[in-house]
């Protein structure tokens, strides 16, 4: 199926690894170009050596900055325009599901689990929209199936995906029908590094049998999975799909809604 997507000017925060990493390949693969944000140097340094090796320097491009940094996005957006003329997609896939067990973690941690799981896709929304206004383009947001249903996942981080599936929501109604905006809720997704990678190290056996009772697929998904969901939401063929949350879960959440 042809995906419409060759050519396409697409900007992925948080892509030197895991989702972002597939997702920002997942684009090229398709014909697109893409511009990468993450906020280690080194590790999206890595990435892009090898993305534009595969790809070709012209359609790859790397920034590493703090979404949530106002002052950081003018020169990346100067960039992306000399170098493209605009921008037609734009995937905010931000924070860390990292936090304290609390039913309420002190204000402190809960500030700041929201300014990385919320406020910096806010930043990313709000600097990148009017290039796509200006394209009549789409805009989709990484939120998680904790956002939904409780899952025993912190508090900080459930609330904050929480509000971006709420977000979704209010600017897909909002901004119709000049600019999509979609948001996709992951289940869990292992990939080396990321959070689960750790509580695996910690205790596999915990981690095996928690997969087994609560997944009915019996599995983690992986990157690439989710990035085949965000290219269809971006893509011509879903069109006239706005306003939207695709869990992908494996089932997980089924019959919890």
């Amino acid at each position: 199926m042809d995906l419409g997507l060759k050519d396409k000017r697409v900007l992925v925060a948080g892509a030197s690894r895991g989702i972002g990493l597939a997702v920002a390949a997942g684009f090229l693969r398709e014909g697109a170009r893409v511009a990468m944000l993450a906020r280690s140097a080194g590790p999206l340094d890595e990435v892009l050596c090898r993305l534009q090796e595969e790809y070709g320097p012209e359609r790859v491009l790397a920034f590493p900055a703090d979404c949530s940094d106002a002052a950081a996005w003018p020169s990346i957006l100067d960039r992306i325009g000399s170098a493209w003329g605009g921008l037609d997609v734009a995937i905010a896939n931000v924070g860390d599901g990292r936090g304290p067990q609390e039913a309420l973690p002190d204000a402190e941690r809960f500030a700041e689990a929201w300014g990385s799981n919320f406020s910096a896709a806010e930043a990313t929304a709000r600097a990148t929209l009017p290039l796509l206004e200006a394209s009549g383009g789409c805009l989709l947001f990484v939120s998680s199936i904790a956002g939904l249903e409780y899952i025993g996942a912190p508090t900080d981080y459930s609330v904050a995906k929480t509000a971006l599936v709420a977000l979704t929501k209010q600017m897909a109604r909002r901004l119709a029908p000049r600019v999509r905006v979609n948001c996709l809720a992951p289940g869990n997704v292992y990939f080396p590094g990321g959070s689960w990678d750790a509580k695996i190290q910690a205790d596999p056996q915990r981690v095996e049998a928690l997969i087994q009772a609560t997944v009915p697929m019996k599995r983690f998904g992986t990157p690439a999975e989710m990035a085949d969901a965000v290219l269809f939401l971006c893509s011509e063929r879903a069109a006239f799909i706005t306003g939207s949350c695709l869990v992908v879960d494996g089932g997980q959440t089924v019959g919890l809604h």
